[in-house]
């Protein structure tokens, strides 16, 4: 996704009425160079709009290294996003297992790390952002053996709530169980690794 020069110019005229509108003054000398640095930064934070920056995701068939493998795959992580709804971070950790059939398609986790980050750097709700990450998950193991099972917990603090409207600390967390992960003993064992792995 290339920004055209003519619309970086319009966004950078846009950032200091903004700045106008707050009550600042664009051309004092800390904040001239600030439109230009925010047009710069958007394209990094909002990357997830850009297919270009989709994270390419390499898979295996479980079992071709010698080893098939059908317990639970487990990961742990940082992410930071946008609200949707004030443009503010949020922010938090994630905790992601799978199960792969003996049959079907293997991930590596460094890859379930770029598709968080990736769905993450666009306008988000917590919601959404764990059904992205999901589907994407199901999209690149898709086979005639699908995953027995995928969890996934995200935790995030929002400054929306924090620093603004009733401006107290806290936590949300969304998430996802799907196949194996419905059942009560695999659920619990996935817990048990959030609780241990928790910051």
């Amino acid at each position: 996704m290339e920004i055209k020069h003519s619309d970086t110019q319009a966004v950078e005229h846009s950032i200091k009425e903004i700045l106008r509108h707050i009550g600042e003054v664009p051309e004092r000398p800390g904040l001239v160079g600030t439109p230009d640095r925010m047009v710069r930064m958007f394209k990094e934070i909002f990357r997830g709009y850009n297919p270009e920056e989709a994270p390419k995701i390499t898979t295996f068939r479980n079992g071709e290294d010698g080893v098939t493998y059908n317990g639970m795959v487990s990961d742990t992580g940082s992410f930071y996003s946008m609200c949707e709804h004030h443009c503010m971070p949020f922010f938090g950790s994630y905790w992601f297992a799978y199960i792969p059939h003996p049959n079907g398609k293997v991930i590596g986790l460094s890859k379930i790390a770029r598709i968080v980050d990736y769905h993450s750097a666009r306008l988000q709700v917590q919601e959404r952002l764990v059904t992205d990450i999901i589907k994407a998950v199901e999209d690149a193991l898709q086979d005639d053996y699908p995953p027995q099972g995928i969890a996934l917990i995200m935790e995030g603090e929002h400054l929306c709530k924090t620093m603004r409207g009733v401006k107290k600390p806290g936590k949300m967390a969304a998430c996802i169980f799907t196949g194996a992960f419905e059942n009560a003993a695999t659920r619990a064992e996935f817990m048990q690794f959030v609780q241990i792995n928790k910051k």
